[in-house]
């Protein structure tokens, strides 16, 4: 049995079930409580023995100052030395294997460190630290590899948004647990020792109860220098253009993220005159913001993977950045104030909304990027091209110290540096969107079916997850293309008449989606044989190419006859050895709409003739086998779909 279906193709049994609904399942419930303990427990521990060695241990070699710097670092490094090693066990062995190895070896720490606490030893629970991350190193490849082979396609943005809340609210619950046990007079340093060796017990008990996940790549045969093995796997990534600059966007978040967590102190007490439950409330916010936008993407991607959120995100994420700049600065100098007179200003309230809109608009940026990166990686190698995602991100992240440092070092303000990040991101995201066009081709998409057009999809479960397919549609307005675009998780490759990228703005578009333009034989012989060489390639490929059969725009709304293109495309194809299946499609209700041809004057001469937001959609036939189409078969097809 494929790998790959063995336990994804049991979502296909269920019926259409949200992602709150994996939470019942068993393929998905004790993996999440498995990293969500996991991620508690690091932070449980790391916080408390950030908060001993600031307030409770005395060490002449380790001031207050530097503790929370040298923990930090202490835990990142594992990341850097041992995730190339991580992702090759993740793709060698079987991945519940893993999940339990890992979860018995943080039991095995934090033994050791319950030890430390109790006897206040910061030389054994610096060990710990560095421990702990190489416990988190060995499983970050494993958490992002497992969800691909248990979810369908319909549900890995959501099971991605879930796990990624769950790792957020996480980190809030371990901090905020780690620094109250270890308040507790008299008994801070057991109450911590008992709390870590409890939650990682829980974790491993939880972990017993995670399906078999076989292996992808049974046979791989260990390269043990990280250096190498780290530049091979971003090799890899590299093949795929897309991945490659979605392993750099992630990064980026990250990078943007630990500008503004690092931060939080420095904010509330110098900036907003806070105490440290100031500080809490800020890291709730920050938290709470990004589980709720990673939450959403299922809802606003209609349960497909929709990497045209990722602009949106970059887009909310520099606005509310660069309006934190201007919220901050404007605070008049005040007494140090608790919680209760903190909330009691108003200008504070929208310090909070910034916060919580740009944490907000960060999980809407990375959870389609993570998705996307599952869905396009060779199962083979996923693990390990995470693995090196992991490295970036901890590059990412110590930059973005060094940075920090740098800016504070040189005068800066916090809210000079919430400027500087926000304009970077818009200038870092700009860049990665222009070299990978499909994301912003994928945000139009977006837009329009979301904002322009009520669009609704039937039957896009017909939609093939894999392999070459040709999508048969019929042509009623000059946006057909944008709404399939915005139907498809995968990309789509369009035939599309020439005549149509004269079309401003429009025609701009279709040539940053690289579309083939179409030519009648006699009219441009050149072209036309271009365009049918073109889509022979695409479906050699083993991608989706989509083509418009009546050969252009309806000018009554009526559908007209099917030509015969579609012919040529599938004996070409059968030469090369494709046989790619048929989707036949209907736009429906798009008749009459600012973009189609029903006025005399031609379209987009009456924007408001159909009111704003109107209904529109999208039925999506049984595949076709190539053997059994015939353009009038198609046609009918077609026609039948129309009145669906």
């Amino acid at each position: 049995m494929n790998p790959e279906t063995s336990l994804a193709g049991v979502a296909q049994s269920h019926a259409d079930p949200n992602q709150f609904a994996l939470l019942q399942q068993r393929r998905f419930a004790p993996f999440f409580w498995t990293q969500f303990l996991g991620a508690a427990n690091d932070n449980l521990f790391k916080f408390a023995f950030t908060v001993m060695v600031t307030y409770q241990l005395s060490v002449s070699w380790l001031p207050p100052a530097m503790a929370g710097l040298v923990i930090g670092a202490l835990f990142i490094l594992p990341f850097l030395l041992f995730s190339a090693t991580s992702g090759q066990f993740a793709d060698k062995y079987d991945k519940t294997r893993m999940i339990r190895w890992v979860k018995s070896l943080e039991i095995a720490i934090m033994l050791v460190a319950a030890g430390g606490f109790i006897a206040g030893q910061v030389p054994v629970l610096l060990l710990c630290t560095f421990l702990m991350g190489l416990h988190s190193t060995l499983f970050g490849p494993v958490k992002y590899a497992y969800l691909p082979q248990v979810l369908s396609e319909r549900e890995l943005t959501g099971g991605n948004g879930m796990v990624e809340m769950g790792t957020f609210v996480a980190i809030l619950l371990g901090n905020v647990a780690g620094g109250l046990l270890a308040a507790l007079p008299g008994v801070g340093h057991a109450s911590v020792a008992a709390g870590c060796v409890l939650v990682a017990l829980l974790g491993r008990a939880v972990a017993q109860f995670v399906p078999p996940v076989p292996a992808t790549d049974p046979g791989l045969r260990i390269n043990w220098n990280p250096f190498t093995e780290t530049w091979r796997n971003l090799q890899l990534a590299q093949q795929n253009v897309v991945v490659f600059r979605s392993l750099l966007g992630i990064s980026w978040m990250w990078f943007f993220g630990a500008m503004f967590l690092s931060q939080f102190p420095s904010l509330a007490k110098e900036v907003l005159h806070g105490d440290e439950q100031v500080a809490s409330l800020l890291l709730v916010v920050f938290s709470v913001g990004i589980g709720i936008g990673a939450l959403l993407c299922e809802r606003l991607s209609r349960r497909h993977l929709e990497i045209g959120l990722v602009p949106l995100g970059a887009i909310g994420m520099s606005w509310f950045a660069i309006d934190l700049y201007f919220a901050a600065r404007s605070l008049p100098p005040a007494q140090a104030m608790g919680l209760a007179a903190f909330l009691a200003q108003g200008a504070h309230w929208r310090v909070l909304l910034d916060l919580a809109l740009l944490s907000l608009f960060a999980g809407l940026y990375s959870v389609p990027m993570y998705a996307l990166i599952q869905m396009r990686c060779p199962p083979t190698h996923r693990a390990r091209i995470i693995a090196a995602n992991n490295i970036l991100n901890a590059l990412f992240m110590i930059a973005s110290a060094l940075i920090a440092g740098a800016l504070l070092a040189a005068g800066c303000t916090v809210p000079q540096i919430f400027l500087f990040t926000g304009i970077a991101n818009a200038v870092v995201a700009s860049y990665i969107f222009m070299l990978v066009p499909e994301y912003l081709l994928r945000c139009v998409a977006w837009v329009v079916s979301h904002l322009v057009y009520r669009f609704k999809v039937q039957g896009d479960e017909n939609l093939p997850a894999t392999g070459a397919a040709i999508l048969a549609c019929n042509h009623v307005s000059f946006v057909d293309a944008v709404l399939l675009m915005a139907a498809s998780p995968r990309p789509i490759s369009f035939l599309m008449d020439h005549r149509i990228f004269r079309v401003p703005v429009l025609g701009g578009l279709f040539r940053l989606a690289k579309a083939i333009p179409v030519a009648p034989q006699q009219e441009d012989p050149a072209t036309y044989h271009a365009a049918f060489e073109h889509a022979a390639q695409v479906l050699r490929a083993g991608d989706l190419l989509a083509i418009f059969p009546e050969g252009g725009v309806t000018r009554d709304g009526q559908l007209q006859e099917f030509k015969g293109g579609i012919m040529k495309i599938l004996e070409r194809a059968r030469a090369d050895g494709v046989q790619a299946p048929v989707i036949p499609m209907a736009l429906t209700n798009l008749w009459g709409s600012y973009f189609s041809r029903i006025e005399p004057g031609g379209a987009m001469v009456r924007p408001w003739r159909r009111g704003f937001y109107s209904r529109v959609g999208l039925n999506v036939g049984s595949p076709v086998a190539p053997s059994g189409v015939q353009p009038a078969l198609l046609r009918t097809r077609v026609a039948d779909l129309l009145r669906a």
